[in-house]
């Protein structure tokens, strides 16, 4: 294949995002369920029932919360902060048959990646989680992340019975806050609403696209090079 025409964007850091508050706080707290270990070992060993008692319960409690910050952490692992309208993907095609493509996308975390597409469009789809007003207040952000890349028919037919061609672009990892904000939202109340959202355009030999997310989570999708025209239309 003919060198790539797309450059992979810079990753976004994580120094003042969620993911950087979450680990700072597992942190701490897994600093005091050492104080508290240490407590009890001492109680132990001086045998005072009720000092055990406190620093056991003391010690499970932040150990579970530091548990807990570090699992939330992690499962926000992938999501990108939503400041202003931001460049997410780069898409570029080559037409490889008949409604067949190869599609080389260079995404904002630094991955670059070609993909056989099918069918006469092709979709990109992102995750977006806003929180509840106190923690916007306490400096949250919106996160954003790619959800999956996929072929589109135009033909509700061809979309029936046709071949599609799906692509995750997530990692597939097993676990992910957005998905848990969806299956218990009584869990998270800092989030205050998760949804989906798609950007689609019609694939043609040569074209390439910029894909951006608007603040308020809508993706975007633009032409920077003109596509050739397909046989017919």
């Amino acid at each position: 294949m003919a060198a790539s025409i797309l450059k992979p964007m810079p990753a976004e850091l994580w120094n003042t995002g969620p993911m950087a508050w979450l680990l700072a706080a597992a942190l701490v707290l897994a600093l005091f369920a050492l104080a508290a270990l240490a407590g009890l070992v001492t109680a132990l060993r001086r045998r005072r029932p009720l000092r055990i008692l406190s620093r056991l319960t003391a010690f499970l409690v932040l150990a579970l919360l530091a548990l807990a910050a570090s699992l939330l952490a992690v499962s926000l692992h992938g999501y990108d902060r939503l400041t202003d309208e931001v460049p997410v993907a780069t898409i570029g095609f080559t037409q490889t048959g008949v409604q067949a493509f190869s599609a080389e996308l260079a995404l904002a975390d630094g991955r670059h990646l070609v993909l056989p597409v099918l069918g006469d469009e092709w979709q990109l789809d992102a995750r977006v989680l806003k929180w509840a007003p106190w923690a916007v207040l306490a400096g949250l952000d919106p996160l954003y992340q790619l959800d999956r890349f996929s072929g589109r028919w135009r033909d509700i037919d061809n979309e029936l019975g046709a071949p599609r061609s799906v692509h995750d672009l997530t990692g597939g990892r097993a676990l992910d806050l957005w998905r848990l904000a969806w299956r218990h939202p009584h869990w998270l109340p800092f989030v205050d609403t998760d949804y989906g959202s798609s950007a689609y355009l019609p694939m043609r030999d040569g074209a390439r696209f910029q894909v951006s997310l608007s603040p308020l989570g809508g993706l975007v999708a633009r032409a920077v090079v003109p596509a050739t025209a397909a046989p017919g239309d």
